[in-house]
């Protein structure tokens, strides 16, 4: 049992601490003999970034607030301390983890023959390579700064990864040294990079760091060094956006202004090589400015692992997974429709029935499709669409833009403050605007997370409710589901959240959609209290969902209520749980898994007993206060027969994974469910799971192959 297994009685699990058991998971898979080197690798790179990201948002909060010294938030200020106090233990015993996982998997790369050298030990062949490789993309692409010149390091480049400098000058017996900093330029250049094989026909990776260590002279041609030595350290910055309230200034051009302040956000983790040397170590630190708070990691000689997640194959593929290809279920949908032998159209194929797809099982295609379609067709009047993330070519984009070229009126709602996407946002919402396309950047206050497209034609409306984003590169990683509908009942609410996303003052209500910050909480919560309400009446009474994070403190509450009035709970969770599930007289009957696999787990789908009658929602809220009470979200109903028949496979699937899910009962010990933890139901859904084995994710891949070929046939 790992020893950040925490044995709790406690009713819940504090949101970051329950972050880092989430995180756990995945350099758990790292860890697993059975996944692919390379897919471990890349695990390694992901559990790293994750960190990064978590140091520069919550934990730059947490410190932010255990600064404070205003006596009226003394509670707050306490019980960020404790936390922050928590995070460090558990990320000491994490880190030792971690660092053995790095050196086993590089260990057992060496032995199936792909090789990470370092600057001592390249061949002739492989120093020539090297030298051409710096001077045709590095040389100018950094430089380095001395030490002796700047206030505060983090002011000096747009970097978080950097090698601290020694050099060294004898004269006449004398030794003297100077310190400078080079900022590893990854964005421009990449990390690790393929250099010819060694003599035994070995692959061969060497990091730009080690790049860099061997050409360190020329940095410094013409002054009178003769000793080099360089140490890499890396620190994570704080990445609180500064947005004022200038009332002369738009909302882009105050992101804009938070962009640059994060830019020069304060440190808050630093990890360097052990091996610096004590004088070079304190001028570097000295620099950094620390605060009591932050995190300093003596570590070894590389850092800044998320860059693995871009570690070349070497031609490979057998380390890899199997490339599963998506299916074209869009041929499906054309096959289903009777125009005469013609293709039918996206419009015909939605308006003959409701249609979804799953994603990346089913080919983002069928979307993109529909918008090109809505581009070029007479009858289409207007486009509406929110989007958060966007891809870095994006297909989405190009069509919109198409559309306002060929006279149509489109209406794009993109989010400027989503979360490290901001400058690729700023810079897609000017392009459209230029394109004539006008944009929206939201409601003042509130994030719009929400999913939709609105498509308005002379014959009647569209719509498309989605858990995920919009974005061609998610659609091949997450899974992620989009109902398409041509039903008037939830094409006009749709409609109406857009409205309402203009006008955020004008009154609005919703029969069919859940909308937040609207009406989501109160309907998600009579929907539970009915639960509980059949529960007592002896009715079928049961919540089964996949979701990403439940940390609001009054839906938790609820849920356990609903526990011990009887109503059975089965979750599969990819995130943030602040329940504590299984054993404790509140929480009985809940049962939750996190499913860590070769895609992210990202829908979000509720299905509710309703006493027989069940009412199934999918869409983009997970049950936390800033979805629920702080942002545009959206879940939608899913009426016909056939797709809330998927919607149970997919969330049934989840729950019965006994290959990659693990049991998230509040304790962090993330062990792997087996077929023993699967409750009656599952069983008889799906018998397979119970005699164990069962994967969901290749699982889902296989079902929907069989109906594509029943389609075909």
């Amino acid at each position: 049992m790992s020893g950040s297994v925490r044995k709790t009685q406690k009713r819940t699990v504090e949101r970051d601490i329950s972050w880092m058991y989430f995180n756990h998971r995945i350099l758990q898979e790292a860890r697993r003999p059975g996944v692919p080197l390379l897919e471990r690798l890349s695990f390694i790179g992901i559990y790293s970034n994750n960190l990064d990201e978590f140091f520069r948002v919550r934990v730059a909060t947490l410190s932010r607030i255990a600064e404070n010294g205003h006596k009226f938030l003394r509670d707050e200020v306490t019980a960020a301390k404790k936390t922050l106090r928590q995070i460090s233990k558990l990320y000491s015993e994490y880190d030792l983890e971690f660092s053995e996982t790095v050196d086993s998997v590089f260990r057992e790369l060496a032995s199936s023959g792909i090789r990470l050298v370092d600057e001592h030990s390249l061949n002739d062949e492989q120093r020539r390579w090297v030298g051409d490789f710096f001077e045709e993309n590095i040389a100018g692409a950094t430089s380095p700064i001395w030490l002796n010149k700047v206030d505060d390091l983090n002011l000096v480049a747009d970097s978080a990864h950097y090698l601290a400098v020694r050099l060294s000058c004898s004269d006449a017996g004398k030794q003297s040294f100077s310190y400078a900093v080079l900022p590893l330029p990854t964005n421009r250049v990449g990390r690790y990079h393929r250099i010819p094989d060694d003599e035994a026909g070995n692959a061969c990776v060497i990091t730009l760091d080690d790049i860099l260590r061997l050409m360190m002279e020329r940095f410094f041609i013409g002054l009178d060094f003769d000793g080099f030595e360089a140490y890499s350290f890396k620190f994570t910055r704080d990445a609180e956006m500064e947005i004022d309230n200038d009332f002369n200034d738009s909302k882009m051009q105050k992101v804009q202004k938070g962009l640059a302040s994060r830019r020069t956000g304060e440190p808050l983790r630093v990890m360097y090589d052990s091996d610096m040397p004590a004088d070079l170590m304190r001028r570097v630190m000295r620099k950094l400015r620390l605060s009591a708070y932050d995190t300093v990691v003596p570590g070894r000689r590389y850092h800044n692992h998320r860059d693995l997640m871009s570690f070349p194959d070497c031609g490979r593929s057998d380390l890899k997974y199997t490339r599963l290809r998506p299916i074209d279920i869009l041929s499906c949908w054309r096959a289903s429709v009777s125009t005469g032998g013609r293709i039918p159209s996206m419009f015909e194929i939605i308006a003959a029935s409701d249609r979804f797809i799953h994603v990346p099982y089913h080919s983002f295609d069928a979307f993109l499709q529909l918008l090109r379609e809505a581009a070029v067709s007479p009858k289409v009047k207007s486009v509406r669409i929110s989007l958060y993330r966007l891809a870095k070519d994006s297909k989405v984009v190009e069509a919109l833009i198409a559309a306002a070229h060929n006279g149509k009126k489109v209406t794009v709602v993109i989010e400027l403050l989503a979360r490290f996407d901001e400058e690729s946002n700023i810079h897609w919402s000017s392009k459209m605007r230029d394109a004539g396309i006008e944009v929206i950047y939201g409601v003042e206050g509130l994030k719009v997370h929400g999913k939709l497209l609105h498509i308005k034609t002379s014959s009647g409306s569209f719509a498309v409710v989605g858990t995920g984003n919009f974005h061609e590169g998610n659609a091949r990683s997450y899974t992620d589901v989009m109902l398409f509908t041509a039903r008037p009942e939830i094409v006009k609410e749709v409609e109406k959240v857009f409205e309402f996303i203009a006008s955020p003052f004008m009154p609005v209500k919703f029969r069919e959609l859940l909308v937040a910050p609207n009406f989501m909480r109160t309907t998600l919560t009579r929907l539970v209290r009915n639960e509980i309400a059949n529960a007592e009446k002896g009715l079928p009474a049961y919540i089964r969902m996949k979701i990403n994070h439940i940390t609001d403190s009054g839906m938790v509450d609820l849920l356990y209520r609903a526990s011990k009035a009887g109503v059975k709970i089965d979750i599969a969770l990819r995130g943030n749980c602040s329940l504590v599930a299984g054993s404790h007289p509140f929480s009985e009957n809940i049962r939750i898994c996190g499913i860590i696999d070769r895609y992210l787990e990202h829908s979000r789908i509720l299905i509710f007993a309703n006493g027989g009658d069940e009412r199934i929602f999918l869409g983009s809220a997970d049950w936390m206060p800033r979805n629920l009470d702080h942002r545009v979200e959206v879940l939608v109903p899913v009426l016909d027969p056939a797709i809330r028949d998927e919607m149970r496979r997919i969330v049934y699937s989840a729950l019965a994974d006994t290959v990659q899910a693990r049991v998230v009962d509040g304790t962090g010990e993330n062990r792997m469910r087996t077929a023993d933890d699967l409750p009656a139901f599952l069983r008889e859904a799906l018998p397979e799971a119970g005699k164990g084995g069962f994967r969901s994710q290749y699982e889902l891949y296989s079902h929907y192959l069989k109906e594509l070929e029943c389609t075909r046939q």
